[in-house]
């Protein structure tokens, strides 16, 4: 699923709204440490070191797997992949790829006639109900099972476990809704005399009540959302929005068990699920009904420079492709299969994920497309999540490691948020996975500017969703102006390249945990990814390269 960060006891999305903002926070991921004292990934410094090069890019594709991408926002919609074998609007498949119109990547969570699944059950849900006739039986004997059935098995009885709303669960969420409801009511209070109704909590510490009771609104108002662990600069529009979003989807884990999901799947996209061949499902529209997440990661895997920024000729031609399979709730395995396949077919040669989810019922499919991926030398970049689970103990899917296969896919690079003091006070986040034997290296996730739905909007979030699509910008970059150089050499290339503190038994702390952790006890590199090292080595890896093959 879209991973949003969790603070506190809710998720919130933080949007800033551009003029809300200065030019250094905005780009403080791509900055500089040795320069501007900030954990970024250098990468002003990487295109100086291209511009001495005196070489010309290639052409790259990046497929974007995400909710939906917005095609009008005007940073994306020059960079869109456009399949030149299609002509659009004609209802006809030209390409004869099983995919009609397929202009700039594929829907496959749209029916035919047009509608998109927006919202979807969480997994532990889906299978929970798909196994409860067949394994809650009073005299259940296992010991004749199949392989598969054991599997099957072993999996609904994780769901079983995990989809328990307990008595902390259900006093959460009471506490949510009685701080929602006052929020609302103390925003209506400060509105009328504030008159602005999309308020953040730093323009009202500036604003001075007239009135007795506005300030009582305001004193309680700053008091709860600090409580609740609310950004400062969060507008009172998103706080509520947020807010009622976290409610209605615990009010439907808290009856999860009950209630079976409703197959929406089979009102929408009609497939037979169960048949990995009946592939041919969905539409073209790539952008769906809620694009925010994915347009946020494709100004990311675009990387949005300032407009002073001399660097802008220098990037990569890369080219965004759509690939839309991850809806508000759980990602279907066979849509993330069937889109790493679509992607590989159709020319990209990073893909980037920034989603997943604690339970693959199909993970077979899956962990097949990636290694499908590998032979055709894709490199996968992908989110480790935001859970603050220890993946080395409590894995999450899509995962570089098949038990199927009982190997780890060498095409994968699995990322993790790092921050700066600059943001936070500390180098570490509170929501992000680790675990050295799965998570591979850092990247900024903390308060990450980007673009969003509209024309021209830009705005923050934050995630190890915004820091795997920066590891995809630097991925771009070295196999445009390095084509010579494979999936498994940029994967090595960027793990050896990252930015490591002098001292690596070095401990940060993390942000309301009672804990520090060396970077090493994060990642597998130990390090920031840094895009200026990673220039320079690719640079000396092509060098290489060219010598090896010159002598055959």
């Amino acid at each position: 699923m879209k991973r949003i960060l969790l603070t506190g006891l809710f998720c919130v999305l933080q949007i800033i709204l551009f003029a809300q903002t200065n030019i250094s926070s905005k780009y403080w991921h791509l900055k500089d440490f040795n320069k501007d004292t900030i954990h970024g990934i250098s990468l002003y410094q990487a295109y100086e070191k291209i511009a001495t090069l005196n070489i010309k890019p290639s052409p790259v594709i990046v497929a974007i797997m995400d909710g939906g991408i917005d095609t009008s926002n005007l940073e994306i919609k020059n960079k869109l992949w456009l399949n030149t074998k299609e002509i659009p609007g004609n209802g006809i498949d030209d390409d004869h790829n099983g995919y009609t119109d397929d202009i700039h990547g594929w829907n496959f969570l749209g029916g035919k006639d047009g509608k998109n699944i927006d919202k979807a059950a969480a997994e532990k849900s889906r299978v929970y109900h798909k196994y409860k006739a067949q394994f809650e039986l009073a005299n259940l004997d296992t010991t004749k099972f199949t392989t598969t059935q054991k599997k099957q098995f072993e999996i609904w009885k994780q769901a079983a476990e995990e989809i328990e709303f307990s008595e902390e669960d259900a006093s959460n969420l009471q506490y949510i809704k009685m701080a929602t409801n006052a929020i609302q009511k103390l925003g209506n209070i400060i509105i009328k005399e504030l008159n602005d109704s999309n308020f953040s909590v730093q323009t009202l510490e500036s604003f001075q009540p007239i009135g007795r009771i506005a300030l009582e609104a305001k004193i309680a108002y700053l008091r709860t959302v600090q409580m609740l662990g609310i950004d400062k600069e969060t507008a009172y529009s998103e706080v509520l929005s947020d807010l009622k979003e976290y409610i209605e989807g615990k009010e439907k884990l808290a009856k999860a068990k009950l209630d079976a999901p409703e197959n929406i799947r089979a009102l929408i996209i009609k497939d037979n699920y169960e048949n990995l061949a009946d592939k041919f499902y969905g539409n073209n529209d790539i952008t769906g009904p809620s694009a925010k997440h994915g347009t946020h990661v494709a100004g990311l895997v675009a990387s949005v420079l300032d407009s002073t920024s001399d660097f802008n000729k220098l990037y990569p031609p890369i080219k965004i492709m759509g690939v839309r399979v991850v809806p508000d709730g759980d990602e279907y395995d066979k849509d993330i299969a069937l889109g790493i396949r679509y992607a590989v077919d159709n020319g990209a040669k990073i893909i980037n994920m920034s989603f997943g989810k604690s339970f693959s019922p199909e993970q077979i499919w899956v962990d097949s497309a990636i290694r499908y991926a590998a032979k055709k030398d894709v490199l996968i970049i992908h989110s480790a999540g935001n859970e603050y689970y220890d993946l080395d103990v409590k894995p999450v899917y899509p995962n570089p490691y098949s038990s199927y296969f009982n190997d780890t896919a060498y095409n994968v690079l699995t990322v993790a948020a790092s921050s700066d003091p600059f943001i936070s006070g500390t180098l570490l986040t509170d929501f992000s996975n680790f675990g050295p034997a799965i998570v591979d290296v850092l990247s900024p996730g903390n308060k990450i500017y980007s673009t969003i739905p509209g024309v021209n909007n830009h705005g923050y979030l934050q995630g190890t969703s915004m820091a795997a699509p920066i590891v995809s910008h630097i991925a771009a970059l070295i196999r445009s102006y390095f084509p010579s150089l494979s999936a498994a050499d940029v994967k090595k290339i960027i793990m050896q390249s990252v930015w490591k503190p002098n001292d690596t038994n070095t401990e940060y702390p993390i942000p309301q945990k009672e804990e520090s952790k060396t970077l090493s006890q994060i990642a597998a590199s130990g390090g920031i990814v840094n895009a200026a090292n990673a220039v320079n080595l690719a640079s000396n890896l092509n060098v290489v390269n060219t010598k090896k093959n010159k002598t055959k």
